[in-house]
């Protein structure tokens, strides 16, 4: 006989005995005898029998679940993040469960009440491009949720969180550009409400100041969509004179930068030097290779990890910000020596 959902009552009423006398015979307790345990496992086995993790839960006070909220589980940079998240958690004895907003405020919303329905010790989340409400995180801290925000952090939240240095990254990006001769860098920028923006935007203007080059409100365009760069970039191509270098918040964006800048018959890197940022696998499949900025996906998703399962253990310690070092990969799309 098989069933599903079998539960603890379902054996006891089987081998007519009490539910209690099934729990301490699964948990090997020395109180049951062996001829006892010995049945109750074996209809366990038969049946396939699996303890429910939310009543556990609610009896032990704890899930052993960590919840994770990312924009786009598609994103290399937002897949590595998880891989360093899940490896850091399965070697603590942690489960995961991933949920993703697909950059949208209101199932961001739903997917953080579906994981504190599930009853997760604590939730990791970067924020939707569209989220400017944080009335959901304030709810989980009045309740004593623990948060960590990894990348895509809000400001207006007291939480442990973990970044990249964004403003260095871009800062470096921007001065390669410049020590390669460039002169007419536009900046492809990403939503203005989200701190990573502001902070690649802020690198990007120190590089050009340090070098006194002009800064040009025109040279900084939200665009950090493939689609958006399919129009934007063909008509900023159309300026007298054009621009001689992009570089754009995202890979995506820059391997369709330098796509649209080489069908319209510019070279690059002769004409045009592109610059991404993540150094994902796109990256070294666009011809040429892209420069970029490694955001190191990876070891953000363990940090972020480690400071959960600290914050689980200690509410009251004080709250941590880390900051994930960036680095700049030079390929084709920016030297012409390369």
């Amino acid at each position: 006989m098989n069933k599903e959902n079998v539960t603890i009552k379902d054996i006891a009423r089987e081998l007519e005995i009490s539910p209690s006398t099934v729990s301490r015979a699964l948990k090997d307790h020395p109180d049951i005898s062996p001829e006892t345990k010995k049945l109750v496992n074996n209809l366990a086995d038969k049946w396939n029998y699996r303890p429910n993790p939310i009543a556990l839960s609610l009896k032990g006070g704890t899930s052993r679940t960590i919840g994770i909220v990312v924009p786009e589980i598609v994103h290399y940079f937002f897949s590595s993040v998880i891989s360093g998240i899940e490896d850091y958690a399965n070697e603590n004895d942690y489960n995961v469960m991933i949920c993703q907003s697909n950059e949208d405020y209101e199932k961001e919303v739903n997917s953080i009440q579906t994981l504190v329905n599930s009853r997760v010790d604590g939730i990791l989340i970067s924020i939707s491009k569209l989220t400017r409400n944080m009335e959901h995180f304030h709810q989980l801290k009045s309740r004593n949720i623990p948060l960590v925000f990894f990348d895509r952090i809000s400001s207006e939240v007291e939480s442990d969180r973990v970044v990249v240095d964004d403003a260095e990254g871009a800062y470096m990006a921007t001065k390669h550009l410049i020590l390669e001769g460039r002169k007419r860098i536009v900046h492809l920028s990403g939503p203005p409400n989200l701190v990573i923006s502001k902070d690649r935007i802020d690198g990007y203007i120190r590089a050009l100041n340090e070098f006194q080059c002009s800064v040009a409100e025109e040279n900084i365009v939200k665009c950090d969509q493939i689609q958006e760069a399919e129009w934007i970039v063909p008509s900023l191509m159309k300026r007298s004179p054009p621009p001689d270098a992009f570089f754009c918040v995202n890979d995506f964006t820059a391997a369709q930068t330098l796509n649209l800048v080489k069908r319209l018959g510019f070279r690059v890197p002769e004409d045009v030097a592109i610059v991404g940022f993540t150094n994902g696998q796109l990256s070294m499949l666009t011809d040429p290779g892209l420069s970029t900025v490694d955001q190191h996906g990876y070891d953000m998703g363990r940090e972020a990890a480690r400071l959960l399962l600290e914050r689980i253990k200690d509410r009251n310690r004080p709250y941590q910000n880390r900051v994930i070092k960036t680095e700049l990969v030079v390929r084709g799309s920016s030297s012409k020596e390369l």
